[in-house]
């Protein structure tokens, strides 16, 4: 199926493949690992044809249909179901030449053809996807030009998978969803009848789909069987295997090495030690297996405090006026480990912001300790930092007070040491910029962490510090996370977040896991979308779709003025700087500078204001997409 022969690729004067070589047989599913940085989403694009290698060939069966996600969205008034469906070329292609033409030979080969690409199920398998990533019936039928970005991707993920290619390629493929739909993902991939070649840091996904794993180390693929924890295993033993060697060659060496010291200059013993300088010379030294620096992160600890730290007493929250979640009744308590389930567009991120302090209540009560610190992860980076600042000035311009020393000391808590300290956060990756917001959050040792999707950017041993750091930490933790392995490794109290409400979830993750497979089954077996057996029709889901977006347009209003607002809060604001960044200006009077610092900083205020009022307007109208048919 697919063949790497002696792969060399070069990238910004980096060798990322060193004839590389590896082989992926027919039907496989192969899991590609390697840190960040060492070239797994390159190896994908060199292989859809995207790069060309420097050297080497990459080869792909004959009439393989490969398939890879692409980082295009796609929009427009089509509805879900349709954008779906037109990922199938050759159906649709089909489809619309049947409508034309006339020669009834050609007519007999389309239907005959149709009928081998089971068209007549398109519709119903197209639902029974979009339905396992978090879509229902209600929510097919409207234009994906109605969507966010990330619902979108899910879309996108729904088309590539109905589309069911002879050689799958996967980038990460649930970083835009839930831990409802990634447990549903697991399933349909583990069964997927195809060829797979998978890239995740999800390691439970990695262990439950994948029957061999490829690692990029130091430039070459090397194959493993198995999964993710079996790759961990037998990689384990081949360092100390060599470890093992490398002592005993290292032995060798110094006893020939004392022979020849010891008889070199004896004329009856010089035959000897001349062989011996030879076999010395002869001896390749065992290359051991080079690690990478193992990423460390360290929450301070908090001292201690009275419980509860939070209490909610009858709670409603929401946007706009519109509530979100309802009649909550619940407490944390600084032992607390939590983690937040249900899917997305139910109130999770609601909930850990009124939490946080971030929103405020619509009714009922929320009791605080009042000592109490509260450290939030978003899980919107640009939510949270300036990417205009190095990490040590983002640092000390919340620690004003504390010795440059004890703010680098912080940083390095989480990996930012020296250079990468000193870099501009926008030339940050993904995961150094998580590394930050974990060193910000964390820096008046909170007693809760509140942790929204904390691992989006991470790899796997980041992940596996992370989990080790939280398990370590001494306060309170609220999780949410489409990682069943981190919530599995952190959390001892499940909360669902469902109907409107938040309650304790009195069973655990496995039972979790099945109650959702139970109704993924349920909801694929409706045959939903299809045009009979009660479902409705063509007609039945425009009308359907409008009355939804006439319900929706109040919301919709408000997120745009919300929009309008920040930018003409952001256009004064750079008519302010403009001014104060002229020379000329600070020849005049001293007043007249001061007046204008002062009118800017009142603006920046606004603006963190209207942003947040934007991006609630914004939550708020998401979810009531979501939630409309409910």
């Amino acid at each position: 199926m697919l063949h790497i022969n002696d792969l060399t690729f070069r990238f910004g004067g980096r060798i990322l493949f060193d004839q590389a070589t590896a082989v992926v047989p027919r039907g496989h599913k192969v899991a590609l690992i390697g840190r960040n940085g060492t070239g797994k989403t390159t190896l994908l694009r060199l292989l859809a044809g995207e790069l060309a290698p420097d050297g080497g060939t990459v080869s792909i069966g004959q009439g393989c249909r490969l398939g890879r996600l692409s980082q295009d969205a796609p929009d427009g008034p089509q509805s879900l179901l349709d954008t779906v469906l037109a990922f199938d070329r050759e159906r649709a292609s089909l489809l619309t030449e049947a409508e034309t033409a006339h020669d009834p030979h050609r007519i007999a080969e389309i239907h005959t053809r149709l009928a081998d690409i089971q068209a007549h199920t398109a519709p119903a398998r197209a639902a029974g996807i979009l339905a396992g990533l978090g879509f229902d019936s209600e929510t097919q039928a409207r234009p994906v030009g109605e969507f966010s970005g990330g619902w979108k991707m899910r879309v996108a993920l729904a088309g590539i998978l109905f589309s069911a290619p002879d050689l799958l390629l996967l980038d990460e493929p649930t970083n835009h969803l839930d831990l409802e739909a990634t447990i549903w993902l697991e399933g349909f991939l583990k069964n997927y009848p195809h060829t797979i070649l998978l890239i995740s840091h999800d390691r439970a996904l990695l262990n439950t789909v994948p029957t061999r794993t490829i690692h990029i180390d130091q430039g070459k693929l090397v194959g493993y069987a198995g999964g993710y924890d079996q790759f961990e295993r037998t990689r384990r033993a081949n360092m100390e295997r060599l470890v093992a060697l490398q002592s005993r060659q290292v032995a060798q060496r110094d006893h020939l090495q004392s022979f020849i010291d010891r008889f070199r200059a004896k004329a009856t013993k010089a035959r000897q030690a001349q062989s011996r300088i030879k076999a010395l010379e002869r001896m390749e030294p065992i290359v051991g297996i080079v690690e990478e620096n193992t990423p460390v992160f360290n929450f301070p600890s908090p001292e201690g405090l009275a419980p509860p730290l939070i209490n909610l007493e009858g709670i409603s929250a929401g946007y706009g006026g519109r509530a979100v979640l309802s009649t909550i009744n619940l407490r944390i308590d600084i032992d607390d480990r939590i983690a937040l389930l249900g899917a997305n567009g139910n109130g999770k991120s609601t909930l850990i912001k009124l939490l946080a302090g971030r929103l405020k209540p619509m009714a009922g009560e929320i009791r605080r300790s009042g000592k109490l610190r509260v450290g939030y992860f978003s899980q919107d980076q640009a939510d949270e930092l300036d990417l205009s600042l190095t990490p040590i000035q983002q640092m000390q311009r919340l620690m004003p007070n504390v010795a440059e020393d004890n703010v680098r000391g912080h940083l390095a808590r989480f990996g930012l040491a020296r250079d990468r300290a000193e870099n501009v956060t926008s030339k940050l990756s993904g995961g150094e910029k998580a590394r930050l917001l974990f060193a910000l959050m964390t820096r008046d040792a909170p007693h809760v962490l509140m942790l929204d999707e904390p691992t989006n950017h991470l790899d796997i041993d980041s992940r596996t510090a992370l989990i080790q750091a939280i398990n370590g930490f001494e306060g309170a933790v609220i999780l949410i996370s489409h990682d069943p392995h981190l919530i599995e490794l952190t959390a001892d109290r499940l909360w669902l977040v469902e109907g409107g409400t938040c309650t304790n979830y009195e069973d655990d993750l496995d039972a979790y896991r099945t109650l959702l497979l139970d109704r993924s089954r349920s909801a694929s077996k409706s045959g939903v979308g299809q045009q009979s057996g009660g479902q409705p029709t063509k007609r039945d889901q425009r009308k359907a779709a409008a009355d939804n977006r006439a319900a929706l347009a109040p919301l919709r209003r408000i997120a745009a003025d919300g929009e309008k607002r920040v930018a003409k809060l952001a256009a004064e604001t750079a008519r302010l700087e403009a001014r104060l960044a002229d020379p000329n200006i600070y020849a005049g009077p001293a007043a007249e500078v001061a007046k204008l610092q002062i009118e800017l900083g009142e603006l920046k205020k606004r603006i963190a204001t209207a942003e947040d009022d934007w991006l609630g307007a914004q939550e708020a109208l998401e979810i009531a997409t979501l939630q409309q048919s409910a």
